[in-house]
């Protein structure tokens, strides 16, 4: 007999078996709770790869149908749908344009869809300038670049935008250009124009982050210069949820944070102090570099996909958008994810 005491409390017991540690589960995925970034280019007819972002496509209008199909099969929740216009300008017309390349995507997605996902889509001027910036520039002598972005007159153009995307069928809109203000601007439009039940999607804490280098070639962007003066500083965790809490004042049905994996403590405070859902999006350049390392054989591919998501919703998101979606609901229903 040893006189070295055994431990009374072992926290290993509930670790013992795959069956106990998913009934033990704090936090658990589901397909629902994940959302699907598609990108629609103007102007083709098939899909086209993203070099920066292996297994994501620029769809056409024809392949459109079936990503959407193959996600609502997949029990996804929804679908956030970003246009890439084979024409720009400075205002982004074509952002406004009924005909333009997001709001058709936006008609053929809730035709595809038949009510079985949540069809949503990005408001902002970015995919749609010449410059790439997410609003209308005005001329400044003060900015060391020679121009500012006119966050009012932005505003006009997103009240416009907004009332096209709802037109056109979109049941959430993703206000993701940082303009002050915006929220209310456009929940206001919509509401003007009896388009009440149209949700709004603040993107609230949206950080000037080095992790959006792959979407940028995902949507072609012009981008000249950078977006530090509208979008967060990475070193603010406090301004992000002052952020948040301004877009609940003005309306926002849902506010999130993004990057998500970088900005887990500003996610973590915004899920504290939220009243309504709260999500992240796990951008591109997140998706690219778990893809990257595991096409050298660095890591294991499905663990890192599982535990990204996994710590992103632990971290207090409802919901998560992310590149693997699909993917991973199929993994989720098929009880997968050990």
């Amino acid at each position: 007999m040893t006189s070295t005491p055994l431990p009374r409390v072992r926290p290993r017991r509930l670790r013992g078996t795959p069956a106990l540690r998913r009934l033990v589960s704090e936090t658990r995925l589901h397909p629902s709770e994940l959302v699907l970034p598609l990108f629609v280019r103007e102007g083709v007819t098939a899909p086209m790869p993203i070099a920066s972002m292996p297994g994501v496509v620029q769809h056409s209008l024809e392949s459109l149908p079936d990503a959407i199909d193959e996600a609502a099969a997949a029990g996804v929740g929804g679908v956030m749908l970003f246009g890439v216009p084979e024409v720009r300008d400075a205002r982004g017309s074509g952002a406004t344009d009924p005909e333009g390349i997001l709001n058709v995507a936006t008609r053929v997605a809730v035709e595809a869809s038949a009510g079985r996902l949540v069809v949503q889509t990005d408001l902002c001027l970015d995919e749609f300038t010449d410059h790439g910036h997410c609003g209308v520039l005005s001329p400044s002598t003060s900015s060391g670049t020679g121009f500012v972005v006119d966050n009012d007159a932005t505003l006009e153009r997103y009240r416009a935008m907004g009332l096209e995307q709802a037109r056109a069928g979109s049941q959430l809109l993703g206000l993701s250009g940082m303009m002050d203000g915006q929220v209310a601007a456009v929940r206001d439009a919509l509401d003007d124009q009896g388009h009440t039940d149209v949700a709004i999607l603040a993107y609230s804490a949206k950080y000037a982050s080095a992790y959006y280098g792959p979407f940028r070639d995902a949507v072609e962007s012009t981008l000249e210069g950078d977006r530090r003066t509208y979008q967060l500083d990475p070193g603010n965790r406090r301004e992000g949820l002052r952020e948040a809490m301004i877009d609940i004042e003005e309306g926002a049905d849902v506010v999130m944070v993004k990057p998500a994996g970088s900005y887990l403590d500003v996610l973590a405070d915004v899920a504290a102090a939220s009243e309504v859902p709260v999500w992240a999006y796990q951008v591109s350049g997140e998706y690219s570099m778990i893809e990257a390392a595991a096409a050298h054989g660095w890591i294991d591919r499905k663990r890192a996909v599982i535990e990204s998501v996994r710590g992103i919703r632990r971290a207090g998101a409802d919901v998560v958008l992310t590149y693997w979606a699909t993917e991973l609901a199929g993994w989720i229903r098929n009880g997968d994810t050990e």
